[in-house]
């Protein structure tokens, strides 16, 4: 028996504004062609936006992150699996040769809390020690309360940096998620090997 979820979050950047809104259609799972699972060690470039806006769309930049969590019982023994994925095929830039290095570091943050927000799934999956035999309504309702969460702090980042244009508390911002996430390096996914 698999239970899946797939959570996600969309940054719709204006020229001069973000605006946070639910997906469009169904994202990309992690395991995806194409996509970019979060990794301290791989920041976002103006490259991985692969779309193209409509002509009717007004945004300078477009990101599409997921929070995967996939959970399933062999042998009656709970496995799960929760990602930060950025999925380049819905996420595109207008004109990266003038989108500014401060619009690209607010899109990285924007994945950043995507990372962060999938830490705290791990860490609560992890603290609620479910089991093949009670994994519902347990497992949906933490999942539901995290990714609810998320949506919160994504709308309230892009409010209180007033959409990335306030540099100070873009600044606040960054150093604030970056120790948050590093409380919970525990909870960091782990590099998988090849193979």
């Amino acid at each position: 028996m698999l239970h899946g979820l797939s959570l996600s979050f969309i940054s719709l950047l204006l020229p001069f504004l973000t605006v946070v809104s639910p997906p469009q259609s169904t994202p990309a799972p992690a395991d995806a062609p194409g996509t970019i699972v979060w990794s301290a060690n791989r920041p976002l470039t103006w490259a991985d936006f692969k779309s193209k806006p409509t002509p009717a769309d007004r945004l300078a930049a477009l990101t599409s992150a997921t929070i995967d969590v996939k959970a399933g019982c062999v042998d009656f023994k709970f496995t799960s699996s929760v990602q930060a994925v950025f999925v380049p095929t819905e996420s595109w830039v207008r004109n990266s040769a003038t989108a500014t290095p401060n619009l690209l570091r607010h899109e990285q943050i924007h994945f950043n809390i995507t990372e962060l927000h999938a830490r705290r799934m791990r860490q609560k999956i992890a603290l609620l020690k479910l089991d093949c035999k009670r994994l519902q309504p347990a497992f949906k309702n933490a999942t539901n309360a995290i990714f609810t969460e998320w949506q919160k702090e994504e709308a309230r980042y892009d409010q209180e940096t007033n959409h990335g244009l306030n540099l100070d508390r873009q600044k606040t911002w960054e150093i604030q998620v970056k120790q948050r996430m590093a409380l919970l390096e525990q909870y960091a996914s782990k590099p998988t090997s090849a193979k």
